[in-house]
C-alpha cells in the first residue's frame, strides 16, 4: 500500500470516527432547532407560511371542534416541545412518538387536499407539497435517533450491498 493510501486511510478512519460519535446528536439539535423555529412562528398570526394549510388540516381531522386560533396554539406548541426535547436529548422515546404524532398530520394534506400539494399529480410539488415531502427525511432521521435512544447502535450495511 502506498504512503498516500495508508494517510487516506487514517484521514479516513478520523472522519468515519468523528461523524459517528456527533452525528446523532448534530441530527437531534438541528432537527429540534427547526421545530423550535417553525413552531414559534406560528405563534404569530400570519407569520407561518404553512398557517393556512395546517389550520386547514385540524379543522378537518378533528371534524371542525377546534377554533382555528386555538388548533395553530397547540399544534405551535407541540412542535416546539418536540423541537426542546430533540434538543435537550430527553425523553426521546415519548419525542419520537410525538414527532411521528404531528408527522402524520402534516402528512395528511397529500391525500386530504391534493390540489394545494401536486401541479401535476403524482409528480409535480406546489411549494406546499414540496414542505410537506421534505418530512420524509424528518421522518427517516427520527428513525435513526429513535433507534439509538436506548442504546441501539447503527450497523454498516454489508459491503456487497453498499457502493464505495
Amino acid at each position: 500500500m502506498s504512503n498516500k493510501s495508508v494517510l487516506f486511510e487514517e484521514f479516513d478512519k478520523i472522519i468515519t470516527r468523528l461523524m459517528a460519535k456527533y452525528g446523532i446528536p448534530l441530527l437531534r439539535y438541528s432537527i429540534g432547532f427547526i421545530f423550535v423555529w417553525f413552531g414559534a412562528l406560528k405563534y404569530i398570526p400570519g407569520l407561518s407560511p404553512a398557517q393556512e394549510l395546517a389550520t386547514s388540516t385540524i379543522e378537518l381531522l378533528t371534524l371542525g371542534m377546534l377554533s382555528l386560533q386555538l388548533s395553530l396554539i397547540l399544534l405551535a406548541t407541540l412542535e416546539v416541545a418536540i423541537g426542546l426535547l430533540l434538543i435537550s436529548g430527553r425523553f426521546l422515546r415519548l419525542t419520537i412518538f410525538l414527532l411521528l404524532f404531528q408527522m402524520a398530520g402534516t402528512m395528511s394534506p397529500i391525500v386530504l387536499f391534493p390540489d394545494l400539494v401536486f401541479t401535476q399529480f403524482p409528480y409535480a410539488l406546489t411549494m406546499e407539497g414540496q414542505y410537506i415531502f421534505k418530512n420524509f427525511v424528518v421522518i427517516s432521521a427520527a428513525l435513526v435517533i429513535g433507534a439509538t435512544a436506548r442504546g441501539g447502535i447503527l450497523e454498516a450495511e454489508p459491503k456487497k450491498n453498499r457502493r464505495q
